[in-house]
């Protein structure tokens, strides 16, 4: 828990991730659309992306790819990106957290 937390907080931006999971492709590709370079970790491809998933779990995300974090702020998974996104609240997130300067 204390690992993913803090990869969390080192960037505006964090997204943990699966290689091969379509739903993450979605998220990540949504971020740079909308100019933000967001730091991703591929649970798939790291050491130790076992643990840091089941903390992921223990955080309340479900599933637990993608887990998105704005500000170093558990913000959901795909479909509450998504939401906030159509609803206009994604972009304000964002600029709070100095991903956006537009």
């Amino acid at each position: 828990m204390d690992r993913v937390t803090k990869l969390a907080s080192q960037n505006a931006v964090v997204i943990f991730s699966k290689s091969s999971c379509c739903m993450s492709h979605a998220v990540k590709r949504l971020f740079y659309e909308q100019g933000v370079s967001p730091e991703i970790y591929e649970l798939d491809e790291e050491s130790r992306g076992k643990e840091m998933e089941c903390a992921l779990t223990r955080l309340g995300c479900q599933p637990s790819v993608p887990a998105v974090f704005i500000g170093g702020k558990f913000v959901g998974s795909a479909n509450t990106v998504m939401t906030l996104h159509l609803n206009g609240s994604l972009k304000k997130l964002l600029k709070d957290a100095g991903a956006l300067w537009l």
